[in-house]
């Protein structure tokens, strides 16, 4: 897929509708849900607490509700992620978006890294739910997010992602390219994080994101269709 040939509903069925504000109320919730549902993407991005709200908003629409676990600093035990995660599937999220924990990759404790991919995998897989593991890349090295997805490639989760949007920078196109290159075809690639207009969104695609979270969804087509129709 490529940012000069992809159609405005696949450009749709790329993104992870996104709220993951603090101060989100129910209001927000259905404001997100009827959006995500109008447009047909693919899923909405919120914390694990508005899941069966989202839940019973989205019945029905085919859009999937994808919940944060660790939310958005990854500094909780492995235990504590998989309860939060199997919480929220029962709540009737579709797909888990969860943050490693980057300090013991930092301290290159890679086992540990492995055992918790390990962990929220095979709980995802169990429940027939996707499973993304966020790397918060902003606190990275180049070769320690190769790491990370060196141990994704070998564990596969269906999506290793670049960034929570709430740390220093986000989605880097160096990045994505470094991530998919590592992972090649067996696992894919979600990019999220600062994706705010169509000339950034259509970077991360070109560099092999199969998914990006944003909460700019709206503007981002408004751009795209205008592109489309300066191109004739």
């Amino acid at each position: 897929m490529n940012s000069k040939t992809i159609t405005r509903e696949e450009l749709c069925g790329l993104f992870d509708h996104t709220n993951l504000k603090a101060y989100a109320q129910e209001e927000d919730f259905k404001k997100l849900c009827d959006e995500a549902a109008a447009n047909h993407f693919a899923m909405v991005a919120i914390n694990s607490a508005p899941v069966a709200l989202c839940h019973k908003l989205l019945k029905g629409s085919g859009v999937h509700v994808g919940a944060a676990i660790s939310f958005p600093l990854g500094q909780t035990t492995v235990n504590t992620k998989a309860f939060e995660a199997e919480q929220a599937i029962q709540d009737g999220a579709d797909e888990i978006d969860y943050v490693i924990h980057i300090g013991q990759l930092k301290q290159k404790n890679t086992a540990y890294i492995k055992e918790e991919m390990e962990t929220m995998v095979h709980l995802c897989r169990s429940h027939q739910v996707i499973c993304k593991v966020i790397f918060e890349n902003c606190y990275l090295t180049k070769e320690e997010i190769k790491t990370a997805a060196e141990i994704a490639r070998e564990v596969r989760p269906d999506f290793i992602k670049t960034s929570t949007g709430f740390g220093t920078s986000g989605a880097l196109y160096e990045d994505v390219l470094l991530m998919k290159k590592t992972v090649g075809d067996l696992v894919k690639v979600k990019a999220a994080g600062g994706i705010r207009d169509w000339e950034t969104c259509s970077r991360m695609i070109d560099a092999g994101a199969e998914r990006i979270g944003t909460s700019s969804g709206l503007l981002i087509l408004e751009q795209f269709d205008r592109a489309r129709q300066q191109r004739g």
